[in-house]
């Protein structure tokens, strides 16, 4: 017994994080709020279209498909292994400080990337730029907690959602402006401008805290030592798996054992640890941990709501970003207004937000339903009305869950929950791309079999060898895309079966009388 009680003694013990700052909810806060928001936004934009401009970055700057796919990868590696440990130094260097040294260094880092002389610079500049990417969403839900009062909380939630529904969607729009219109280079310097914006905002808006840099005296070495490679490791076996033949590689099994089992050493050093970077009796609370699966999945099934459709449009009708922009504005725009809608409804009393999470899950899974009915003829315009069941279902499978989990949480513990929620998102967007890559691939072959194996018990209908591949090829992409259309509805149904279990009643914060 003394054993499980001494950790909890010591962490009573230990220096708290910062103590929030008494600041009058007004202006200032708005615009650092807004400054943070923009910051994050910017970060997520970046990976997004460097992802999918890559084929003319690699182009202009000579890189081959193996090499690029390592650039997105080391990128998505130290963007997720920052969000783990960033909000342990924004509480020692201050969150203003932090934040506006994450941004201009991040923003000085995209600038001079297309000057890049060879490959191997230009990776170390997307590890730098990823460690500042990855350092800055976890500030934005630690300003909501921080500085917003209860009243409004709801909306400063919506705020961060909107890095979930809103960020992602614009990708392919800004890739196709860039790519189509302007140049390659604009899709790594579209992020110079907004950065500065949103340092000035930053240091305007938010108050500054004092330096506390005794706390590095009782820093988790071991954490660091441990948790960093574990998940750099595992994003990157899990990046590259698809590309290398997964166990067959024994990169990839090296790198997803190892980062595996450091991780499993990680947990267990947070568990015994006074001053961790994850507080692991958090994990206690039905809700946040609801949350934190409930949004692994929606993230799995949004990210692939968003490259299913674009990955069938390139590869079936030819299409370029720019084409299939209008698709993915349909939703990215409406979001807008969606998400503060959104607010409204869930700070609402009498609404129980774990129902309006089932009707957004709902919606996702009726959206994933419809576009599996997809077929070879199939254009842009034929995943309209789909789609616009995801304007709404989007935020509200995503606010509720910020709801949930932060209900009733202090601000001191809001670097604790920063870092959950946001090494979770940065995860579950690595898991998602791998899961897409492995059930693509294992699809198409299944159907390309298929296929053969239906043609060759019938007659030949087409003497034209090449061309007949092309349509075999074909219809295995539309045959794949609506079987993973359809694993993407399935997990929204998961995700609603746990509701009516798992999660407890919570009502909107109030401020006390």
């Amino acid at each position: 017994m003394s054993s499980l009680t001494a950790p909890s003694a010591a962490l009573a013990a230990a220096p708290a994080p910062a103590a929030p700052a008494q600041t009058a909810f007004g202006l200032r806060v708005v615009v650092g709020l807004f400054g943070v928001l923009l910051a994050v936004l910017c970060a997520g934009l970046n990976e997004a279209v460097t992802k999918i401009s890559l084929s003319d970055i690699r182009g202009a700057m000579g890189i081959g498909a193996d090499e690029g796919a390592w650039l997105l990868a080391v990128y998505s590696a130290a963007s997720v292994s920052a969000m783990a440990f960033a909000p342990w130094l924004a509480t020692t260097f201050s969150l203003r400080r932090f934040t506006m040294t994450a941004v201009g260094l991040f923003a000085v880092l995209g600038l001079i990337q297309p000057f890049a002389p060879n490959l191997h610079s230009l990776m170390l500049l997307r590890v730098l730029q990823g460690f500042a990417s990855g350092a800055l969403p976890p500030m934005l839900m630690s300003v909501a907690l921080r500085f917003l009062p209860p009243g409004i909380k709801v909306y400063g939630l919506a705020c961060y959602a909107l890095t979930a529904t809103f960020g992602p969607n614009l990708g392919t729009p800004l890739a196709g402006l860039w790519t189509e219109y302007v140049g390659w280079q604009w899709a790594f310097w579209q992020i110079i401008l907004p950065s500065l914006l949103a340092i000035a905002c930053v240091g305007w808006g938010l108050p500054q805290d004092p330096l506390r840099l005794e706390r590095f005296r009782q820093l988790d070495w071991r954490g660091v030592l441990l948790g960093l490679p574990a998940i750099s490791c595992i994003v990157l076996g899990l990046s590259l798996g698809d590309r290398w033949g997964w166990f067959d590689s024994t990169l990839i099994c090296w790198l997803l054992g190892g980062g595996v089992l450091l991780l499993v050493l990680f947990m267990y050093n947070e568990w015994s640890e006074p001053l961790p970077f994850f507080q692991l009796r958090m994990l206690s609370r039905r809700n946040l941990s609801f949350a934190l699966v409930t949004l692994a999945g929606v993230l799995v099934v949004l990210s692939g709501v968003g490259s299913i459709p674009s990955a069938y449009l390139a590869q079936i009708q030819g299409y370029r970003p720019a084409q299939t922009s209008p698709l993915m504005m349909l939703v990215a725009m409406p979001q807008l207004l969606a998400l503060p809608l959104t607010a409204a409804l869930c700070n609402i009393r009498a609404v129980d937000c774990r129902w309006v999470l089932a009707a957004g899950l709902a919606m996702l899974a009726a959206s994933c339903v419809g576009s599996s009915l997809l077929t070879s003829q199939w254009i842009r315009g034929d995943f309209y009305p789909f789609y616009l069941l995801q304007v709404f279902g989007q935020p509200m499978a995503v606010l509720p869950l910020l709801m949930l989990s932060t209900n009733g949480m202090t601000p001191q513990e809001g670097p604790f929950a920063s870092a959950w929620f946001n090494t979770v998102k940065g995860l579950s967007a690595v898991i998602a791309s791998g899961l897409l890559d492995a059930l693509g691939t294992l699809r198409r072959h299944f159907h390309s079999n298929h296929l053969v194996d239906s043609l060759g018990n019938a007659p030949l209908i087409d003497d034209n060898a090449a061309g007949l591949a092309k349509r075999i090829h074909e219809q295995a992409l539309v045959l794949t895309s609506a079987d993973l259309y359809l694993v993407m509805a399935g997990i929204a149904v998961a995700m609603i079966c746990l509701i009516p279990f798992v999660p407890t009643r919570i009502f909107p914060p109030r401020a006390v009388a």
